[in-house]
């Protein structure tokens, strides 16, 4: 969420960035809501202030007037209430402003490619699809997975269940070394934490499970429960950054999706994740250098993997409401002969910390809103497609990434 405050005195950047964000917004209808909030709240601190003067009146006369005022004060504090009911859902319409440093665009073409790193395999053979090493080597029971689960369900089996724990603990072991206080996060959530993290109100209905008879929410990522953490604190400036590595089994509806990436395993319904979180001080050029160390932890797996990929800055049309900036890592998948996205990397500024009200209180008493950052260091079963698929052998056997190889005990995965 935005200040109203800056909303208003940069009223054109905003209307700009939700126009470059894909996103419409009521601005008349929230400047009208803000300046009626504005104009009751008025209305009632005059009348609060007349009836403590009137509570010292001594005659039956100032005592009925006094009586009076506590009516009227009651009838624009339920108008009151209501218009601010309305303008805090046109507040939560309201997207981030994009850093100067985002290209403008307004679908995934606009996204800007700045890093390469390692070499895409050269198969002497002709190269298979994660789907088909997996039943091969009877790694990933899709159709029994389809039967119990339905459409995108499946069994990881044999070194693939080995192989994502492996790849899930080796990464959570990783960052707790770099000083990642370790999580496991709650999937189960309440709505606030999805209104919190900015899922809510976009991405209701289409990506989100919902609890109805529980009145609660299956997450789709651990940064939600982890970045609702300190929700309604006060922190103490000397105690950040808060940075935290957070496993979670994570859903997701994903509504709309079609195509080559609801085949396999690439876009599931229920999957695994480790994610990094920080919460920070209120300092731009600070959370730019933590989302850069953010960045780095992830690309540090992919290359502990030894996986090709590449980095992406996210356009402002496919970067997503909340955030300031974004990379998305991208790793190399020989069966889409392409690269197929498995990091998102986030730095959110206070836009979070507002709707949650994370606040941190500095040494000279101001108390400020945090920002926040999130990243995901690994989401299995996705990652396991590109080690399937970028490490498989002409024999038909899969090749087991070093960093791997003590948790699954062997070198090499055949039947």
């Amino acid at each position: 969420m935005l200040d109203i405050k800056f909303i208003r005195e940069n009223l054109e950047v905003c209307k700009q960035a939700a126009i470059n964000k894909n996103r419409e917004v009521d601005w008349a209808g929230l400047l009208a809501s803000d300046d009626k909030r504005r104009e009751l709240i008025g209305k009632v601190e005059a009348i609060r202030a007349k009836r403590n003067k009137a509570q010292k009146a001594t005659t039956e006369e100032d005592r009925q007037a006094g009586r009076a005022l506590k009516q009227e004060m009651k009838a624009l504090e339920q108008e009151l209430r209501t218009v601010e009911e309305d303008f805090n859902t046109l507040m939560l319409t309201v997207p981030n402003v994009p850093d100067k440093s985002v290209p403008v665009g307004k679908d995934s073409t606009g996204n800007v490619e700045i890093k390469k790193w390692g070499k895409l395999p050269k198969f002497d053979f002709p190269a298979k699809d994660h789907i088909d090493l997996a039943k091969t080597l009877d790694l990933i029971d899709f159709e029994r997975g389809a039967k119990i689960s339905g459409p995108r369900g499946y069994f990881l089996k044999n070194e693939a269940a080995q192989m994502e724990f492996a790849v899930l603990f080796y990464t959570f072991q990783k960052l707790i070394k770099k000083g990642y206080t370790p999580l496991i996060a709650p999937s189960l959530v309440n709505e606030f934490t999805l209104f919190g993290n900015g899922e809510f109100p976009w991405g209701r209905g289409t990506n989100v499970y919902e609890l109805k008879n529980d009145e609660r929410f299956l997450s789709g990522t651990a940064e939600v429960p982890v970045t609702s953490y300190y929700a309604n604190e006060v922190l103490k400036e000397e105690e950040l950054p808060k940075k935290f590595v957070a496993f979670s089994p994570c859903f997701r509806r994903e509504a709309g999706s079609y195509g080559k990436d609801t085949k396999g395993v690439y876009r599931v319904h229920q999957f695994s994740k480790i994610e990094q979180v920080i919460i920070s001080t209120n300092d731009m050029n600070n959370s730019f250098t933590l989302h850069e160390e953010l960045l780095a932890n992830a690309e540090e797996i992919l290359q502990d993997l030894v996986l090709p990929y590449r980095v992406l800055l996210m356009c402002t049309g496919d970067m997503g409401e909340p955030q300031v900036k974004k990379y998305d890592i991208e790793t190399w998948m020989p069966g889409r002969n392409e690269y197929g996205e498995t990091m998102s990397n986030s730095v959110m500024g206070d836009f979070q910390a507002r709707r949650l009200k994370i606040r941190y209180k500095k040494k000279d008493g101001q108390v400020l809103f945090c920002h926040t950052l999130n990243n995901t260091a690994v989401a299995s079963p996705r990652i396991l497609v590109a080690i399937l698929e970028n490490y498989q052998q002409a024999d038909g056997s899969i090749r087991v990434p070093k960093a791997l190889q003590p948790y699954l005990g062997r070198e090499l995965i055949a039947r």
